[in-house]
């Protein structure tokens, strides 16, 4: 058993409840996902699974030493890689599949993707200010306004929020709801929205995964 898996944002359709009320779902390309690399506890100093997504729509360009390292688990070259934690007590080993049955209807899950880029944006657009208003007359309507005093400390102060990239940033949803989970067509559904863009890539991971800590050996 492991934490989680990689997937695809496919895009958002409606789900129904018991009460017969229409509720927004994603849907996400959930797997076969592939485990490349086992790392353990006495080898690499933690425990978990590398494993690879496949995708037929991206490129198969790879150095020279990826292509040694997927040739050594003998799997395929794959384009996106990450590790999950496992279950020391499972069997799991280089070249396993995982698929989108890994999840349960009616199970929590967390869904990692990179938001959407704005590019560059102003204050009010980026950080909500209220802005000037919007009379007749007024000199200062989208404006930031004064950015720190002049005489002392005489710059502007670490961390503060002004105009600049907004979006295309690691972001968590926490705690959605599994609506199906399909392994022929490899579809996962959840109630809700997740980050990113139709295409972006996902890690969806288990809300009360627990690994189970393994016992040190005493020397001497």
């Amino acid at each position: 058993m492991i934490e989680g898996l990689i997937g695809k944002k496919v895009g958002m359709t409606q789900t129904y409840d018991e009460n017969g009320n229409a509720l927004p779902a994603t849907v996400i390309l959930a797997g076969p996902c592939t485990v490349i690399q086992k790392k353990t506890n006495e080898k690499d100093g933690y425990n978990a699974v590398q494993i690879g997504f496949y995708d037929k729509h991206a490129s198969k360009k790879i150095t020279r030493p990826s292509a040694g390292h997927f040739k050594k688990a003998d799997v395929p070259p794959t384009k996106i890689l990450k590790e999950f934690k496992f279950d020391p007590g499972s069997e799991v080993k280089a070249g396993d599949q995982f698929f989108a049955d890994l999840f349960e209807s009616g199970e929590k899950v967390d869904v990692i993707g990179i938001s959407k880029g704005r590019g560059f944006t102003g204050v009010i657009k980026r950080w909500g200010f209220h802005g000037g208003k919007d009379t007749h007359g007024s000199m200062f309507h989208r404006h930031p306004g004064s950015i720190g005093p002049s005489a002392d400390p005489s710059r502007v102060m670490k961390g503060k929020k002004l105009p600049g990239r907004s979006g295309h940033q690691n972001v968590t949803v926490k705690n959605l709801t599994v609506v199906q989970a399909k392994k022929e067509e490899n579809l996962l559904v959840v109630k809700g929205s997740v980050p990113g863009a139709n295409g972006g890539y996902v890690c969806i991971k288990k809300v009360n995964f627990k690994q189970k800590p393994q016992k040190k050996e005493k020397k001497g």
